[in-house]
């Protein structure tokens, strides 16, 4: 089934005990993101801290994310370390990196998803350019999603932590 609208929206609206995020992708191709991210190559910095309803779920609910990387980071993902990361992970998402920089990837092939109470996984498409293309909900057993966040989670380092190394 694929998510979209009043669909995918639910998944964060109704999820009981924690929604979590596996990002593999050095870009995300945002179109609510396009100016801000043009801006940011041409050296405005955001200032923030802002709100926003993301950063009100995340002061009250249990969110998390990995995010696969590798150095030199993309300008993408420079700046959604700065204009979200850094102000999320501080309103309490539990933003994780799992830097493969000169090792290899625990998790090869493993495209992104949300897993919400560990029983729901949408698997998010994306073209090679990070273009979401589409959102699939899973209808198999979510036990090997569970693996992949528990690997995730123990091959990475806070967000914060990451960026005082």
């Amino acid at each position: 089934m694929l998510l979209d609208g009043d669909n995918w929206a639910a998944k964060f609206r109704d999820f009981r005990r924690e929604a979590w995020r596996l990002e593999t992708l050095p870009q995300y191709l945002v179109p609510q993101e396009a100016e801000e991210f043009t801006a940011f190559k041409a050296g405005t910095r955001f200032p923030g801290p802002y709100e926003d309803s993301w950063t009100q779920m995340v002061r009250t609910r249990q969110v998390g994310r990995v995010h696969i990387v590798s150095r030199p980071l993309s300008d993408y993902l420079r700046f959604e370390f700065e204009r979200y990361y850094q102000h999320q992970a501080s309103a309490g998402e539990d933003i994780r990196i799992l830097d493969i920089t000169g090792r290899e990837n625990p998790l090869p092939n493993v495209q992104d998803f949300w897993m919400f109470d560990q029983s729901t996984v949408v698997l998010m498409h994306y073209e090679p350019d990070g273009k979401q293309i589409g959102r699939e909900l899973y209808d198999g057993d979510p036990a090997q999603f569970i693996k992949y966040q528990r690997i995730a989670q123990a091959e990475s380092v806070p967000f914060l932590e990451y960026m005082k190394g």
